[in-house]
């Protein structure tokens, strides 16, 4: 990871034990379908304080995989105190509440300590450091309720860098697609805690508010509140397309919503600056992952839709392939998923003759020189 760039990860944690992370465990006869709200929660909550936005996410059965991206030069511009602010949020401190507003003077007495505050703005925008108030309270709170103790995750967490967007969108389609390739749902609007059922359900319901009457009924009031709550479905992730505002500094609803007791903080990656996907648009997003979804469930290739099809040739993918290629994403790359001439230049600028991945490069991008 370089410190100092804007850099996009993909991260997945696996539980070492035979019993479930979420969902019925068939050997101890337990439902831990509860827990991938927690997980969901964490990390929303997360986005809220650390300078690294969230792009995807998906929680099964016993892994998670998440898409992260560092703002480092997001969180240099920060302000000492709302850097103080944001870490003693995340780590209180003895008595204190992870999510609670610190107090005044801690707030001083860190932006004093300038050695430890350089520290802590340094791991604001740390993807270990993320995955670590990530993974270590549900290891806490997992142990608790099975009434055991030792390690509750396999290792840290197994991270993969996505050079980009052509990478990401591959990615992407792969983690919301998840619960569809294990069977346990046919379309990504009925796969439960991905960020692409977030994506679709904020889609839908702020149609509906765009459609709303303007003097609606009791009955269609009630129906306007709901579809509120639900177009703020996806405020923890990345959007595809916003107006341009300065970074994290405006505030989204929701946020004002969950924190207007205990300090404000806005859901960063509320524009799209670094140029996330920058050549599509969240509903060719979402018809794509409708499409590749269905093809997978159903077992069959069918022919990619004209209108879809220049957004993967612009993106260098291979079209043909694409099913295939996003059903076994997993296994093309290692450490760094780029094409070919980009695993060459990155394993040249560290001084090494390659970089794993070349077959994978070969099989999802057209060219490979």
């Amino acid at each position: 990871m370089n410190p100092g760039f804007t850099e996009v990860f993909h991260c997945t944690s696996r539980c070492v034990r035979r019993a479930f992370l979420c969902g019925w465990d068939p050997v101890s006869g337990r439902d831990y379908e509860h827990r991938r709200e927690w997980i969901e929660d964490a990390v929303a909550e997360l986005a809220l304080y650390f300078g690294i936005s969230v792009i995807s996410s998906s929680v099964m059965s016993n892994h998670f995989h998440i898409i992260l991206r560092t703002e480092p030069q997001w969180v240099a511009s920060l302000s000492d105190a709302e850097v103080a602010r944001r870490w003693l949020c995340l780590f209180p401190g003895p008595g204190g509440r992870r999510g609670h507003p610190p107090e005044p003077q801690a707030i001083e007495d860190l932006c004093l300590d300038t050695k430890k505050l350089a520290l802590c703005r340094s791991r604001l925008s740390d993807i270990s450091w993320f995955m670590r108030c990530l993974n270590e309270p549900i290891a806490r709170r997992a142990n608790a309720e099975d009434e055991c103790t030792g390690r509750f995750w396999e290792g840290r967490f197994k991270c993969r860098r996505l050079d980009g967007d052509a990478a990401i969108l591959a990615c992407m389609i792969y983690i919301d697609l998840n619960p569809v390739r294990a069977g346990m749902a046919t379309t990504p609007e009925s796969s439960d805690f991905t960020s692409g059922q977030a994506r679709i359900i904020a889609s839908q319901a702020r149609r509906e508010i765009a459609m709303a009457p303007t003097d609606p009924t009791p009955a269609q009031q009630i129906a306007i509140e709901q579809a509120k709550k639900d177009a703020q479905r996806d405020q923890w992730l990345v959007p595809f397309a916003s107006p341009k505002n300065e970074k994290g500094l405006e505030h989204t609803e929701k946020a004002d919503q969950r924190h207007e007791a205990n300090g404000s903080y806005a859901f960063l990656g509320s524009e799209n600056a670094s140029g996330l996907l920058s050549s599509m648009s969240l509903e060719s997003y979402l018809e794509l992952l409708d499409w590749t979804g269905r093809q997978i469930h159903a077992g069959k290739r069918g022919v990619i839709p004209a209108h879809l099809r220049p957004i993967l040739e612009r993106l260098d993918l291979q079209v043909d392939a694409w099913v295939d290629n996003v059903q076994n994403y997993d296994s093309l790359f290692r450490r760094l998923a780029a094409t070919l001439s980009r695993l060459r230049e990155l394993a040249g600028s560290l001084g090494r003759s390659w970089l794993h991945g070349h077959a994978g490069a070969r099989r999802l991008y057209t060219q490979h020189a």
